[in-house]
């Protein structure tokens, strides 16, 4: 036999271990003691597992999934074993007979390169006091800091000790059981008493402090906020206690864990993570009372709390049925909406998302719910509208009694799209066949039935509908019809459906007039929308500055100045002191508006133009050093400290921002000027964050 021959069959060999270990269910994890010291500076953590697993068959290896780690010690039962790893599989050697439990203790040490997030510990300074470590195992595997089981359909119970800077709170999943300290560090314990997947192992340190509530049902609700943000507490977390009520109530299911808390983080993946117990989220949704009207928590904190039931309790067996997972989340999150904000509100943003995944239809990119690859589009929107659509199949009252049915089944354990459909065709005796094939098989969202529905339910919709049904054949009477639609329903929401679509039907005056009393959808509808500010309608856009909108007042700034010129200044005056948005997106706007206007405050461009420049530092969260960087794109006013924060960027965790920056920098590096200075500043990086410039330079 060839050496290349003998290599291919051994590797075949351990891949049938490893199926045999792993995919074909010969084992059950039970219970999981972790410990570990975190080391921030050098990004490492080094740590002990200690596991209590059942054999369900004869086995020879047990393999274990771990990503780039060293191993000091491998133990079974107490005693040393015989193991090998590749960088990705630990495999651990022994006789394992079915029906016996063992004990696999192991200690090793990690440098993730994912899941675990540093923030503030690679740059100079120490990013204006915000520094974290923390965690996102869904989508990136727990086992880049715990050698364990990636698979989701092995569920345990987990025990967390940390170990870090007493200087720092650490929370985990679970109840905190207890802190001890040392000179320089303490030790958080934190108990787990259910199974869960590994991808909801979550841990997150950093400096906070807590409001504490309780549920109707005696549950802890923990609210935790930075020092010093006291003030955005309230808008940030409004309505909290109540979502958590309506969902215990609506679901019908127990909360089923020990206590509920929520932690916003610096440069988050995602606005939220429901991870068992503790979900976290991104601190561009900690906002003061102002924000709340244009981008508030309240609809991830509805979705990110429902996944303790839809994806924690309960969870998806693989991909393709994420709908569990996603669409469910979703449509509880919307429920949650509807008790606290209207049937209105509910429905219209229904009407919306239906609109959305038409037109993704008609483009030809419509996906199947029951795609493992399909977009968040369509497993959030198109999912909870899958949902919506049952739930009148079938009445309220049997859908309930499914959903209850369904989670009391399938609890701390694993389930597919087809389980719950059994159950909800046990539960109501309707056949699903053709929900499922129009619903979830089908890649074309079906619009015409979404629409139905809608009107069906509510008589905005209706009467909107039917609007666009006249004006489709009255294109002449447009304003007449326009006109009184407006006048007979006084819906903020209805008008701000009327003013988006059909602004452009409607002269100046006439919306000079409707915008004098409209609500604050409506004028920001007016404001979003793409027609300029003729001299009609100056008046009412100059009231648009004033309006408790941050993005009415943006998108009214930027086009005063653009379309009256005359009055830049006196614009500019009235909006020096708001910082808008987490993101500043007022701000920055107003920064660059002022460097190019003359005839305000002659003599302070250099401090306009230095606070702009300075917000692409490390130290601001990504969404407003992205916001800075497009606007001295625009300006065509780099420096050297912008070209470096950039190529900080370039290697930035977050793909969004990443790939932002590194289309920036080929852009730049187009021109030959711009090109010999990220030369020369490139040579300041160190070695960790240079690979990606440096390739990209070397292909030039």
């Amino acid at each position: 036999m060839s050496q290349r021959s003998f290599l291919i069959l051994f590797s075949l060999f351990i891949f049938s271990i490893r199926l045999a270990a792993q995919g074909g269910n010969k084992t059950d994890f039970l219970e999981a003691e972790v410990a570990i010291l975190i080391n921030p500076v050098d990004k490492e953590i080094s740590g002990t597992v200690h596991y209590t697993l059942e054999a369900l068959a004869s086995l020879d290896v047990i393999t274990l999934d771990a990503r780039k780690m060293k191993f000091s010690e491998v133990r079974v039962g107490g005693k040393k074993a015989r193991f090998d790893y590749d960088g990705r599989y630990l495999n651990v050697y022994r006789k394992f007979k079915p029906g016996q439990q063992y004990e696999l203790s192991l200690a090793y040490l990690a440098h993730p390169e994912e899941a675990v997030y540093f923030i503030g510990w690679d740059y100079p300074g120490d990013a204006d006091g915000m520094r974290q470590v923390w965690t996102q195992g869904q989508g990136k595997y727990s086992s880049h800091w715990l050698p364990g089981i990636d698979d989701m359909t092995e569920k345990m119970v987990y025990d967390l000790q940390i170990t870090f800077d007493k200087g720092y709170f650490v929370t985990a999943n679970g109840i905190q059981r207890s802190v001890s300290v040392a000179d320089s560090t303490a030790t958080w314990s934190f108990d787990m008493d259910k199974p869960m997947s590994s991808y909801l192992l979550a841990f997150v340190i950093g400096n906070y402090e807590k409001k504490e509530l309780t549920s109707e049902s005696g549950v802890p609700i923990e609210l935790y906020y930075y020092p010093g943000d006291s003030l955005y507490t309230e808008p940030t977390y409004r309505y909290s206690a109540e979502i958590f009520n309506i969902l215990e109530k609506e679901i019908d299911v127990a909360y089923p864990w020990q206590v509920y808390r929520q932690l916003p983080v610096r440069d988050f993946l995602y606005a939220g993570m429901e991870n068992t117990s503790t979900t976290i989220f991104s601190d561009a949704y900690v906002i003061d009372s102002l924000a709340f009207t244009d981008k508030n928590y309240v609809n991830v904190n509805a979705h990110e709390l429902a996944h303790q039931w839809f994806g924690n309790l309960v969870t998806e067996v693989s991909g393709e049925h994420h709908w569990l997972h996603e669409g469910f989340a979703s449509y509880y999150a919307l429920l949650a909406e509807r008790e606290l904000f209207g049937d209105d509100y509910f429905y219209w943003k229904l009407f919306e998302s239906a609109r959305t995944l038409d037109r993704m239809s008609q483009q030809g990119k419509g996906e199947s719910l029951l795609d493992p690859n399909a977009g968040s589009l369509t497993f959030y929107e198109k999912g909870a509208w899958a949902l919506f659509a049952l739930r009148e199949l079938v009445g309220d009252k049997l859908f309930n009694a499914g959903i209850t049915s369904f989670l009391q089944r399938y609890a701390y354990a694993n389930a597919t799209v087809e389980d719950f459909l059994h159950e909800m065709e046990t539960t109501s005796t309707e056949d699903l066949t053709t929900f499922k094939e129009q619903w979830l098989d089908s890649r074309q969202f079906p619009y015409r039935e979404a629409i139905l529905l809608l009107t069906d339910s509510n008589e905005d919709i209706r009467d909107f509908r039917a609007l666009q049904n006249t004006l489709t054949v009255a294109k002449d009477s447009s304003r007449a019809i326009l006109l009184d639609a407006w006048n007979k329903n006084d819906s903020d929401l209805f008008r701000a459906n009327l003013v988006s679509d059909y602004h452009k039907l409607l002269p100046a005056e006439v919306l000079s007039e409707l915008m004098a009393n409209a609500g604050l959808k409506s004028r920001q509808a007016l404001a979003l929308s793409n027609s300029g500010v003729p001299d009609t309608l100056t008046e009412i856009y100059e009231s648009f500055l004033e309006d408790p909108s941050y993005v009415t007042i943006e998108n009214a700034l930027f086009k005063l100045w653009v379309h009256q010129p005359e009055g830049r200044a006196d614009y500019l005056r009235k909006t020096s002191g708001i910082k808008g948005l987490p993101n500043y997106n007022v701000r920055l706007l107003w920064l660059t508006l002022a460097l190019f206007t003359k005839d305000y405050e002659p003599g302070k461009e250099e401090e306009f133009f230095n606070e702009l420049s300075g917000y692409t530092d490390p130290k601001y969260p990504f969404d407003i050093r992205l916001g800075a960087f497009r606007y001295l794109e625009e300006a065509r006013m780099f420096t050297e400290k912008n070209i470096l924060d950039l190529l900080f960027a370039s290697a930035h965790h977050s793909w969004q921002f990443r790939k932002f920056a590194r289309n920036l920098l080929e852009r730049l590096m187009k021109d030959d000027k711009q090109l010999a200075r990220i030369r020369r500043v490139a040579e300041m990086l160190p070695e960790g964050k240079a690979a990606y410039i440096n390739q990209k330079l070397k292909e030039l």
